[in-house]
This record gives C-alpha cells, sequence and structure tokens, in this order.
C-alpha cells in the first residue's frame, strides 16, 4: 500500500515558501501547498507564537537565528535549516 506523504510538515513548507515571499498572502500560500487558508491562517500563528516569523499587515519576518524545537536538533538554527533546503 502507498501513503500519500510529504518530507517537510506544512509548517515547514510554508516557513520556506515565506522566506521566498515575504509579501505572500495566506490565499496564496494554500494554493500553493493545496490546503486551505484557515489552515495557512492557523500555522503562521503557530510560528508566530513561536518567535520564528514576526508579521506586519503586508509583510513577514522570519527569525533565522531561532533554534529547532525538536529535541535531537536544538542546536540547529531555522536560518541554516532554510540555507540547506533552499
Amino acid at each position: 500500500m502507498s501513503h500519500k506523504w510529504t518530507f517537510l510538515t506544512n509548517h515547514g513548507l510554508i516557513l520556506l515558501i515565506i522566506y521566498e515571499n515575504h509579501q505572500i498572502t495566506a490565499g496564496d500560500i494554500a494554493n500553493t501547498l493545496g490546503i486551505t487558508e484557515r489552515a495557512v491562517r492557523k500555522i503562521i500563528a503557530d510560528l508566530e507564537a513561536a518567535k520564528y516569523i514576526t508579521k506586519t499587515r503586508i509583510k513577514y519576518k522570519i527569525n533565522t537565528l531561532k533554534y529547532l524545537r525538536h529535541q535531537h536538533f536544538q542546536g540547529i538554527m531555522i536560518g541554516k535549516l532554510i540555507q540547506l533546503l533552499g
């Protein structure tokens, strides 16, 4: 049986999309990923609460100095991960 899965979570994908375009809308992110705009807004709120991003009315900013939360990767800054994946 083949299961459809992706290497990165939607949280990671949204972070990468925002990195590529700091002025992208939640609707455009939703269309890109094939998920609902409501789901995108929830994930953006999660990323803001964890201080991975800050958002103004028309622009996002990524905190590239923030460390990953997973216990095995806590020494890696998000900026380094983005560089590796980008």
